[in-house]
């Protein structure tokens, strides 16, 4: 099938890029001796996450029970739900996925870790805990030192649960400018220091899971992190690309959209927030929303659900009604959750077909 017999708009996976994308992370991992877990809420496809496998990642990470239901198919034996579990529907889903495959939950309370081990004694079954550590996002995670230390020894004396760690996630990294570097020498201390003081009270933690796809290349300079969970860069997106960890040439995504309506100075393509992730660009107060590949001074600066907005920007040649045009999201992991099926490309070929199993995927 030709790109030109798709209907739009769709999400086009170049598979040359998204294969030396994976390749060359799970070669990094390997010079480093990082175990390498992608975060598949980018992707969402299991046959990807048995990709990811293939190439050496020592399991799949996923945000909820349901996503994780999916990725069984990968054929993954190790899953982490780097979120917390709570309520007794996804405790349900969680024992029975423990029957199945090696499964982690990163908690930052006991009282998210107590009905786990309820639920696991109930269930006859193992699940494994990592406390999660506020590493400066602000988001989930305990504070390090005594609230680390208290956690990480109250998970450990939890039956039916084995504590295997710390997670963190330094999200507030999104660049490397010099503001960014600092923070990252900020979280090379803050880790340290937690792992230490944990040593201490005779608390060995197997696995210090972290990481990003904006630090990706920088993990190894975290020297007590042994374990990554990017996601975006199986594809990478325009955020991607500003925070410094790809090219544009990295981008495998990009979303087919049509020129449906022409008026001076502007163009309206078959992509609204129905298509797109309204996510901006990381850092900047530009409002855009993607890139159009061949064409970067035309803005997509507006969004309707079913209507995106091009300014031409004074750029030649003018677009007619029918023609089509490719754009690199600003966020790909939202834009993949809007879109029930992806086509995995060759040149013009279309070679691949995927249903995104995981979208949609919220308990």
């Amino acid at each position: 099938m030709h790109i030109s017999d798709l209907d739009t708009p769709a999400i086009l996976i170049d598979l040359d890029i998204m294969e030396r994308n994976l390749k060359r992370a799970a070669d990094y991992a390997r010079e480093h001796g990082l175990r390498l877990r992608p975060h598949t809420k980018t992707h969402k496809i299991p046959a990807l996450g048995r990709r990811q496998v293939e190439l050496g990642a020592a399991g799949l990470s996923v945000a909820k029970t349901t996503e994780a239901e999916v990725m069984l198919a990968s054929g993954t034996g190790d899953l982490l739900i780097a979120y917390p579990v709570v309520g007794h529907h996804k405790l349900a889903r969680l024992t029975e996925l423990a029957k199945k495959v090696r499964v982690t939950v990163a908690v930052d309370s006991l009282a998210v870790a107590q009905p786990i081990s309820e639920a696991a004694r109930a269930a006859g079954v193992e699940i494994g805990l990592l406390a999660e550590m506020d590493a400066g996002l602000h988001r989930v995670g305990v504070q390090p030192g005594e609230e680390l230390k208290a956690l990480a020894s109250g998970l450990a004396r939890l039956p039916h649960i084995r504590w295997r760690g710390v997670a963190f996630y330094p999200g507030h990294i999104k660049d490397q400018t010099e503001s960014g570097r600092a923070e990252l020498e900020k979280l090379r201390l803050t880790v340290r220091e937690a792992v230490e003081e944990l040593r201490e009270v005779g608390l060995q933690p197997e696995i210090v899971s972290g990481g990003s796809t904006p630090l990706l290349w920088l993990s190894h300079t975290v020297p007590e992190l042994n374990e990554i969970r990017p996601g975006t860069y199986i594809f990478n997106d325009r955020n991607t690309v500003l925070s410094g960890a790809c090219g544009k040439e990295d981008c495998a995504a990009t979303v087919l959209a049509t020129v449906v309506s022409t008026a001076p100075g502007r163009i309206i393509i078959d992509g609204g927030s129905k298509t797109f992730s309204s996510d901006r660009l990381s850092g900047s107060s530009e409002v855009t929303f993607g890139e159009v590949v061949g064409y970067p001074k035309l803005r997509f600066h507006k969004m309707n659900e079913e209507h995106g907005f091009i300014d031409l920007n004074g750029e030649e040649p003018v677009f007619g009604v029918g023609d089509r045009l490719r754009i690199v999201p600003n966020h790909i992991c939202v834009a993949m959750n809007l879109h029930e099926n992806v086509y995995g490309i060759r040149g013009d070929e279309v070679e691949h077909w995927w249903r995104v199993e995981g979208r949609g995927k919220l308990q």
